[in-house]
């Protein structure tokens, strides 16, 4: 076996994460305490922060390049469902022996593809060691302009659900890695994998949605949980159709040969996608916002008094699933 790299702190740091942050001024070569950020005139910042925990977010074999991907886009997207475009990051490691050397520089390579990606940069962070599980603290500095954010508490009675992408891909990409999915084609093992490990960040769509949606949220815990986070902060109800979620071939194959997997896809979670209503009238302009940046939308359902969040079956059957999402308590 090859021996791994023996590096301190800040062998660490000067190494992996000070040419992360080399195209910001105010993040001052990592080499202060803090970081400056100023919005361009005009804009404010957006600000988000997400933890993910070996064990629980990611697994011991996903790829290390793959989790410092997901660690920044699970951020881009909470960033896209405000609308905000993204300016920089901060980074906090706290690392087990068993992800230092190799698996720290795949790790930070990671990074640094997604940095190009989407034209952000590493502000600053904190690196320390621990004896129990790696935990990756990212928090995600955006600007939107000023007035313009999208916010869970704007939903009105009458407006349309939208979902943006397909969804249930995450979470059937978990159960392959699992082994509970045996059997698939090479190609769709690959495709729901992807799915899990590198979600996409809808920021394009995001930006368009800042004057005609009333509200917005990210599909991570899964669609009914999220959905009614954003009904709870509107103080309203959500009505959606089982038939109207769009799915792809890959997870409408499975669906049909495992009718039991549909429960999944309403509450599976991991799937990253903006979930957000919007009045009738601006049905069309989202459309062709949707078409502009090449992501699908579809109008799942709407907005009513009823408190809660009702999921109808095909037959016309209210879908009460054991759970409606992850949660960590």
């Amino acid at each position: 076996m090859e021996k791994q790299k023996q590096r301190g702190e800040f062998d660490l740091i000067k190494e992996l994460f000070v040419p992360l942050s080399k195209n910001s001024q105010g993040a001052f070569g990592l080499e202060d305490d803090a970081c400056v950020i100023l919005p361009d005139p005009g804009f404010e910042l957006v600000v988000t922060s997400d933890a993910i925990v070996s064990g629980v977010h990611f697994r011991s074999d996903d790829p290390p390049d793959t989790i410092g991907r997901k660690l920044l886009r699970v951020n881009l997207s909470d960033l896209s469902a405000m609308g905000a475009t993204p300016l920089g990051y901060i980074l906090a490691i706290v690392l087990s022996p068993e992800h230092r050397g190799d698996w720290l520089d795949s790790f930070a390579s990671g990074l640094a593809q997604d940095q190009r990606t989407f034209a952000l940069t590493l502000l600053g962070g904190d690196t320390v060691s621990t004896t129990g599980p790696s935990t990756f603290v990212v928090t995600a500095f955006g600007q939107a302009r000023r007035g313009s954010v999208i916010c869970r508490s704007g939903a009105k009675v009458g407006d349309k659900v939208y979902v943006s992408g397909a969804l249930g891909e995450g979470a059937l990409g978990l159960m392959v890695l699992r082994g509970e999915l045996p059997n698939l084609s090479d190609c769709d093992t690959k495709s729901l994998v992807n799915s899990y490990r590198i979600p996409k960040p809808r920021l394009a769509l995001g930006k368009r949605l800042t004057h005609l949606a009333s509200s917005a949220i990210d599909i991570s815990d899964g669609l009914l949980a999220d959905l009614g986070h954003l009904a709870k902060c509107s103080g309203v109800g959500v009505d959606i159709q089982e038939s109207l979620i769009p799915m792809s071939k890959e997870v409408q194959g499975l669906v049909s040969q495992i009718p039991s997997l549909a429960q999944l896809i309403l509450s599976g979670g991991d799937d990253y996608e903006l979930a957000f209503t919007a009045p009738p009238r601006n049905q069309e302009a989202i459309e062709a916002a949707a078409r502009d940046v090449g992501v699908p939308v579809s109008c799942i359902g709407t907005i009513v008094k009823t408190a809660g969040v009702r999921c109808l079956s095909r037959d016309g059957v209210n879908i009460s699933p054991d759970r409606t999402g992850f949660t960590h308590f």
